[in-house]
């Protein structure tokens, strides 16, 4: 695999930021690794960070570049500070940045698929939000999303902490296309209008504080009769769960290569 620690300029954020950038790369002397020869444009999952992190964490904390090696999957993880990937009320517009501007510049640096069948998108904690996020209300981008511990019901937390405020006003996300709850439905209906829905994978600790968060996601998930594959056990909310999960994430995901 190829590693690019890629600073560039964003117009949407108005500043310079960061992205963590996996490629596919041929193996086949390299000591403990071995991959075939992939040609591009390569399938993209994107990954997301937590509240705490940055685009660093994934690399730093799991074993992701080994994880993916063989597969023929590129692995995008940008930073977005602590945004919850939305458009701040006071604030950058982080879900313009990661929604639209991110795709289409990470395309013209790698070779990257366009095609929706080629992209995925997961995430844990805030990043699991963003994934869940993203997949909902672009569903014609992205064909499968996982999230991991994700904070999925966002909007019954406390909204009076600054940190809410400042990300999403006074009036709070409930009812916006920031909740996910909200989002449900008109993902539902689109399904049964036979359009594009995407997959969904959604997994998290029985000690979890965001436990309940995630039940209640799964049971409005299951009542719009949308494609989810739940799965839930002991763990915490903490890296060594993560590490383990993003595995089976990776098993998952409809790559051609999980087909075979």
């Amino acid at each position: 695999m190829a590693l690019f620690q890629c600073r560039f300029f964003s117009e949407v954020l108005g500043l310079s930021t960061s992205m963590t950038v996996i490629l596919p790369e041929p193996a086949q002397s390299q000591i403990g690794m071995s991959a075939p020869a992939i040609a591009g444009p390569y399938p993209t999952l994107y990954l997301l960070h937590g509240m705490s992190d940055d685009d660093t964490i994934w690399l730093r904390r799991t074993s992701i570049e080994r994880y993916v090696s063989g597969m023929g999957l590129a692995v995008v993880m940008p930073q977005v500070d602590l945004s919850f990937y939305t458009d701040m009320a006071y604030g950058n517009n982080y879900w313009t940045f990661v929604s639209e501007e991110l795709p289409r510049l990470c395309r013209s640096f790698f070779p990257l698929s366009e095609r929706r069948e080629d992209t995925f998108v997961a995430g844990l904690s805030m990043g699991g939000y963003g994934a869940f996020k993203l997949a909902l209300r672009k569903p014609e981008t992205f064909s499968a999303a996982a999230s991991l511990s994700g904070a999925l019901d966002i909007a019954n937390r406390r909204h009076d902490l600054p940190l809410f405020l400042r990300i999403f006003g006074e009036s709070g996300p409930k009812g916006t296309d920031n909740d996910l709850l909200t989002l449900l439905d008109p993902l539902a209906k689109a399904m049964q209008e036979g359009k594009p829905v995407p997959k969904l994978y959604q997994c998290c600790g029985t000690e979890d504080f965001l436990y309940e968060d995630n039940q209640t996601f799964r049971d409005a998930c299951t009542r719009a009769g949308l494609p989810l594959t739940y799965e839930e056990g002991p763990g915490s909310h903490e890296w060594g769960y993560w590490d383990a999960k993003i595995q089976d994430v990776l098993k998952w995901l409809p790559l051609q290569s999980n087909k075979a």
